[in-house]
């Protein structure tokens, strides 16, 4: 999916989601398809529509007034869009964890306040409220994190400098398969081409402003591919560490997953154990917040309170 058609869907949904009635099709229209012909407006709103729709969004059509059938209107009512309440395993919970940190980046950001401003610029009145549904919490901060990701999803190559730890910064050219979050940091997974063979790169270590460079579709991607076992196998896991933190029940999932004891406590609060590989897990634990408190060892809970206090500083 492109994503000039990525955004039109994100717009088309949250107009209709956060109207307090049913809005009619000339008015949508007039909003999100303003440079459309007639015959081109039809065949995007209808395709639009049926997409959403497919994906499980319940698009309601009505009247506008009661007493009057001659002017229909679309929206999405938040209170059948919502999720019922749902159970997760640890891995599950952790799997959509991962997934939300791209659902609040810049982009999808982006994307949002435009369609609100739109709203709002042509005088709707809309319920913000409503967007909670669709607003996931976590984000993913890495400058060249959109770069990569819509190159892995296009199979456009990547140019970029890049330096691992103190040495000299070079040149480099990927063809990314994808990205992914492991220990605390982005990473991009592909063919290096200068190489001829498969790489890791961490997105932290990206020096300047990655391109892409190519045309999309220019390459496939290895079937069977497994971007997180790659990353496994290329990324050295280093000796780990022993840490005990104490996490609000009910948080903390990708931690849960990765525990060797679970302890559960009576005070709304368990006790996990990790073996954890000493990478970053400092930004592990600050990635959630309040939920979670470092116990063990010392070492790790001055490193975290010591970033806390840069922040506050």
């Amino acid at each position: 999916m492109s994503a000039q058609k990525t955004e039109r869907l994100m717009n088309l949904l949250i107009m209709l989601l956060v109207q307090t009635r049913h809005v009619t099709k000339d008015r949508i229209r007039e909003i999100l398809y303003p440079d459309a012909g007639d015959e081109a407006f039809e065949k995007m709103f209808e395709r639009d529509k049926e997409e959403l729709r497919s994906l499980g969004v319940p698009i309601e059509l009505g009247q506008l007034d009661a007493l009057f059938e001659d002017e229909a209107g679309y929206r999405i009512r938040p209170t059948e869009f919502a999720l019922p309440d749902i159970s997760l395993t640890a891995d599950e919970a952790s799997v959509v964890a991962l997934a939300t940190k791209v659902w609040e980046h810049a982009k999808l950001a982006e994307a949002t306040s435009e369609a609100v401003r739109k709203l709002t610029a042509a005088g709707a009145e809309p319920d913000l409220a409503a967007l909670d549904l669709v607003q996931p919490r976590l984000g993913a901060d890495e400058p060249s994190f959109d770069v990569f990701l819509e190159a892995a999803q296009e199979r456009v190559p990547v140019v970029f400098d890049y330096q691992r730890g103190s040495g000299a910064v070079t040149t480099r050219h990927l063809q990314p398969w994808g990205v992914l979050r492991s220990s605390g940091r982005w990473y991009a997974v592909g063919l290096d081409t200068d190489r001829g063979e498969e790489r890791v790169f961490r997105l932290s270590r990206v020096r300047g402003a990655a391109r892409k460079e190519g045309r999309p579709g220019c390459y496939e991607i290895p079937e069977g591919v497994d971007i997180r076992r790659t990353a496994e196998r290329l990324v050295p896991a280093g000796t780990p560490l022993r840490a005990v933190l104490r996490v609000r029940t009910g948080a903390g999932h990708a931690l849960r997953r990765d525990a060797v004891s679970v302890s559960t406590g009576a005070d709304g609060w368990d006790e996990l154990v990790l073996d954890h590989p000493a990478v970053d897990l400092a930004a592990e634990v600050l990635a959630h917040g309040a939920d979670v408190e470092v116990v063990s060892p010392p070492e790790l809970r001055q490193d975290v309170v010591a970033r806390l206090q840069a922040v506050l500083r």
